[in-house]
Protein backbone atom coordinates (compact mmCIF):
# COMPACT_ATOMS: atom_id res chain seq x y z
CA UNK A 1 0.00 0.00 0.00
CA UNK A 2 1.33 3.50 -1.07
CA UNK A 3 1.83 5.75 2.17
CA UNK A 4 0.50 8.73 0.14
CA UNK A 5 -2.66 6.77 -0.31
CA UNK A 6 -3.30 5.44 2.87
CA UNK A 7 -2.67 9.36 4.51
CA UNK A 8 -4.97 10.77 1.96
CA UNK A 9 -7.73 7.80 3.05
CA UNK A 10 -6.96 8.45 7.12
CA UNK A 11 -7.30 12.17 6.83
CA UNK A 12 -10.23 11.84 4.98
CA UNK A 13 -11.82 9.80 7.89
CA UNK A 14 -10.38 11.43 10.53
CA UNK A 15 -11.68 15.08 9.69
CA UNK A 16 -15.31 14.42 9.77
CA UNK A 17 -14.40 11.62 12.73
CA UNK A 18 -13.58 14.88 14.72
CA UNK A 19 -16.21 16.79 13.70
CA UNK A 20 -18.53 13.81 14.73
CA UNK A 21 -16.95 13.06 17.87
CA UNK A 22 -16.39 16.92 19.07
CA UNK A 23 -19.12 18.78 18.00
CA UNK A 24 -21.94 15.33 18.38
CA UNK A 25 -20.96 12.88 20.65
CA UNK A 26 -19.70 15.30 23.25
CA UNK A 27 -22.02 15.97 25.97
CA UNK A 28 -22.73 19.68 27.02
CA UNK A 29 -21.72 18.45 30.46
CA UNK A 30 -18.33 17.86 29.50
CA UNK A 31 -18.05 20.61 27.01
CA UNK A 32 -18.22 23.01 30.07
CA UNK A 33 -16.72 20.82 32.43
CA UNK A 34 -13.77 19.82 30.69
CA UNK A 35 -11.18 22.55 31.59
CA UNK A 36 -12.30 23.32 35.56
CA UNK A 37 -9.60 23.03 38.21
CA UNK A 38 -9.22 19.83 40.22
CA UNK A 39 -10.53 16.28 39.90
CA UNK A 40 -13.63 17.87 38.04
CA UNK A 41 -12.10 19.11 35.42
CA UNK A 42 -10.08 16.02 34.95
CA UNK A 43 -12.84 13.43 34.98
CA UNK A 44 -15.04 15.39 31.84
CA UNK A 45 -11.70 15.69 30.09
CA UNK A 46 -11.06 12.51 30.07
CA UNK A 47 -14.77 11.24 29.64
CA UNK A 48 -14.79 13.54 26.24
CA UNK A 49 -11.05 12.35 24.89
CA UNK A 50 -12.13 8.52 25.92
CA UNK A 51 -15.76 8.76 23.64
CA UNK A 52 -13.73 10.85 21.05
CA UNK A 53 -11.33 8.50 20.75
CA UNK A 54 -13.28 5.55 20.45
CA UNK A 55 -15.84 7.76 17.86
CA UNK A 56 -12.47 8.34 15.38
CA UNK A 57 -11.25 4.29 16.13
CA UNK A 58 -14.28 3.21 15.20
CA UNK A 59 -14.44 5.01 11.99
CA UNK A 60 -11.44 4.39 11.17
CA UNK A 61 -11.47 1.06 12.09
CA UNK A 62 -14.62 0.21 9.88
CA UNK A 63 -12.74 2.41 7.01
CA UNK A 64 -9.72 0.65 6.88
CA UNK A 65 -11.76 -3.18 7.03
CA UNK A 66 -14.17 -2.26 4.04
CA UNK A 67 -11.46 -0.49 2.29
CA UNK A 68 -9.12 -3.24 2.83
CA UNK A 69 -6.48 -1.29 4.04
CA UNK A 70 -3.45 -2.20 5.75
CA UNK A 71 -2.04 0.11 8.84
CA UNK A 72 0.68 -1.32 11.09
CA UNK A 73 0.09 -1.44 15.10
CA UNK A 74 2.62 0.61 15.30
CA UNK A 75 1.49 3.47 13.24
CA UNK A 76 -2.04 2.69 14.66
CA UNK A 77 -1.10 3.00 17.85
CA UNK A 78 1.19 6.28 17.46
CA UNK A 79 -1.39 8.00 15.63
CA UNK A 80 -4.28 7.61 18.53
CA UNK A 81 -1.55 8.42 21.28
CA UNK A 82 -0.36 11.70 19.85
CA UNK A 83 -4.17 12.41 19.25
CA UNK A 84 -5.38 11.52 22.63
CA UNK A 85 -2.48 13.20 24.67
CA UNK A 86 -2.68 16.42 22.22
CA UNK A 87 -6.47 16.82 22.21
CA UNK A 88 -6.52 16.33 25.99
CA UNK A 89 -3.98 18.99 26.42
CA UNK A 90 -5.79 21.51 24.16
CA UNK A 91 -8.78 21.40 25.35
CA UNK A 92 -7.44 22.28 29.17
CA UNK A 93 -7.62 25.92 26.99
CA UNK A 94 -4.47 27.22 28.72
CA UNK A 95 -2.15 25.92 25.83
CA UNK A 96 -4.48 27.51 23.11
CA UNK A 97 -4.62 30.62 25.10
CA UNK A 98 -0.89 30.78 25.75
CA UNK A 99 -0.42 30.00 21.64
CA UNK A 100 -2.65 32.63 20.56
CA UNK A 101 -0.37 34.87 23.27
CA UNK A 102 2.83 33.90 22.09
CA UNK A 103 1.92 33.77 18.34
CA UNK A 104 1.47 37.64 18.72
CA UNK A 105 -2.72 36.39 18.81
CA UNK A 106 -3.73 37.74 22.47
CA UNK A 107 -6.90 39.55 21.14
CA UNK A 108 -7.75 36.88 18.77
CA UNK A 109 -7.84 34.61 21.78
CA UNK A 110 -10.81 36.83 23.83
CA UNK A 111 -12.46 37.99 20.73
CA UNK A 112 -15.91 36.56 20.87
CA UNK A 113 -17.66 38.55 17.81
CA UNK A 114 -17.87 37.87 14.29
CA UNK A 115 -16.15 34.52 15.64
CA UNK A 116 -14.87 33.12 19.12
CA UNK A 117 -11.16 33.26 18.67
CA UNK A 118 -10.45 30.73 21.11
CA UNK A 119 -12.84 28.31 19.64
CA UNK A 120 -11.56 28.34 16.24
CA UNK A 121 -8.01 28.31 17.69
CA UNK A 122 -8.70 25.06 19.21
CA UNK A 123 -10.31 23.46 16.05
CA UNK A 124 -7.27 24.51 14.25
CA UNK A 125 -4.72 22.78 16.38
CA UNK A 126 -6.75 20.19 16.56
CA UNK A 127 -6.72 19.64 12.93
CA UNK A 128 -2.63 20.49 12.86
CA UNK A 129 -2.28 17.41 15.18
CA UNK A 130 -4.43 15.18 13.24
CA UNK A 131 -2.02 15.59 10.42
CA UNK A 132 0.75 14.76 12.38
CA UNK A 133 -1.28 11.64 13.75
CA UNK A 134 -2.90 10.57 10.13
CA UNK A 135 1.23 10.93 8.90
CA UNK A 136 2.45 8.39 11.41
CA UNK A 137 -0.27 5.83 10.91
CA UNK A 138 0.43 6.16 7.51
CA UNK A 139 4.24 6.20 7.31
CA UNK A 140 5.18 4.17 10.67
Amino acid sequence: MNSALLFAVVTAVLIPAHQFADHIVQTDSDASHKADPGWTGWRHLLIHVATYHLTIAAMLAATLALLDLPVSALGLTAGMAFSAITHALLDRRWPVRLILRLTGSAAFADRQTPVCGMYLADQSLHYACLWISALLIACL
